[in-house]
């Protein structure tokens, strides 16, 4: 049974033919939003930021909306192979009574991170290699500062609705904020690229955890993170509600950079709101190019029915195991572990490229 699927854009393609999969090609590693779906990747992540890529160290772009910005978080702390099992043994170990409001789960999730970054912030932000993007929306319109859950109730259905007709709909009530290091210009992400407005700003040590969970706080289930040093003033929310598997100008980059994508799923769903649209995917649309020097590794359906539940965890879990939270902890561990698989298939690809198991995007 192959644990892993491969995609490839036309110019990630060519490159693969000409070379095979060189780590000193990759510029860019996004992740996505998805909650709990991304500890499925804690084996392949230590050995791709604790081996492969250390092994042609360069410059390269660490972009993540929510749980995609922890992992990236993780990946730049000075022992990354430590950081992604910490990562991985906090957000599995989560603990709440039998109906949390918005304030536990908040406070939950704000020791959670506290003991993520706290005493590591110097290392993420002056990692010699990477340099880490935080994705998180800003409300404008309804959204701008509602004052009552109700108000944000309506503010979300109204942001639904005008996402239904068309994801242009939805720039009058959310905005994007990119916050990133300082060290690195993105040029390819500066130029607009669609039709949210876009503000960019510095990572410092004072705003990194507050940034992390802005770009993990989901609509209606956590308060809006509403101080966040160096950014507009205003009321965040989750990152992946524009940019749920970030869409981005891939694209745009150099000629030979490559985009190594580790994702749930071999579709790229442009946002939260969008994953129940199946003809909003990124490789059906207009910008389709985007995607052209981007390789995906996803886990294959086979794999998939062999986790527990038969699919990757995720936020259901929390409901489905209530109290036994002992039970759903084992089972996340278990699925982490279980993911040991998808570290080898993609360490035995780099080392020898099977072209037939890459599907064109």
């Amino acid at each position: 049974m192959s644990a892993l699927n491969f995609y490839a854009g036309p110019r990630a393609l060519e490159q693969l033919r000409a070379h095979g999969l060189r780590a000193r090609d990759v510029a860019v590693i996004p992740a996505a939003a998805g909650g709990p779906k991304g500890l499925v990747f804690q084996s392949l992540d230590q050995w791709m930021f604790g081996e492969w890529l250390p092994s042609e160290a360069r410059e390269r772009t660490l972009i993540g909306s929510s749980i995609g910005a922890w992992r990236m978080a993780a990946a730049c702390q000075r022992d990354p192979a430590a950081s992604f099992k910490r990562l991985g043994d906090l957000y599995a170990g989560q603990r709440y009574t039998a109906r949390p409001d918005q304030a536990e789960i908040d406070s939950v999730c704000r020791k959670m991170l506290a003991e993520f970054v706290t005493g590591h912030e110097e290392d993420i932000l002056a990692h010699p290699h990477y340099r880490l993007h935080l994705l998180t929306n800003r409300g404008r319109g309804a959204l701008a500062s509602p004052s009552h859950r109700l108000h944000e109730i309506r503010g979300f259905a109204g942001a639904a609705l005008r996402n239904l007709a068309s994801r242009e709909r939805l720039a009058p009530m959310l905005e994007r904020v990119v916050l990133g290091d300082a060290r690195d210009t993105a040029p390819w992400l500066r130029e607009r690229w669609d039709v949210f407005t876009t503000h960019f700003a510095s990572l410092t040590p004072r705003n990194l955890a507050a940034g992390l969970l802005a770009s993990g706080t989901l609509p209606l289930i956590m308060p809006a993170v509403r101080a966040l040093e160096e950014a507009p003033e205003g009321a965040y929310w989750d990152g992946g509600i524009i940019d749920y598997h970030l869409a981005l100008p891939y694209s745009r980059l150099a000629p030979g950079e490559l985009v190594i994508y580790p994702h749930f799923t071999s579709e790229i769903v442009p946002g939260w709101l969008d994953k129940s649209l199946p003809w909003r995917r990124a490789h059906k649309g207009p910008n389709r190019h985007w995607l052209d020097n981007v390789i995906i590794a996803a886990p294959t359906p086979q794999f998939l029915r062999t986790l527990p539940r038969g699919k990757l965890p995720d936020r259901k879990d929390f409901k489905f195991y209530g109290l036994d939270q002992d039970e759903r902890t084992r089972q996340w561990q278990k699925a982490i572990s279980q993911g040991q698989q998808l570290r080898d298939e993609f360490a035995a690809f780099v080392a020898n490229p099977d072209l037939s198991r890459v599907t064109p995007i």
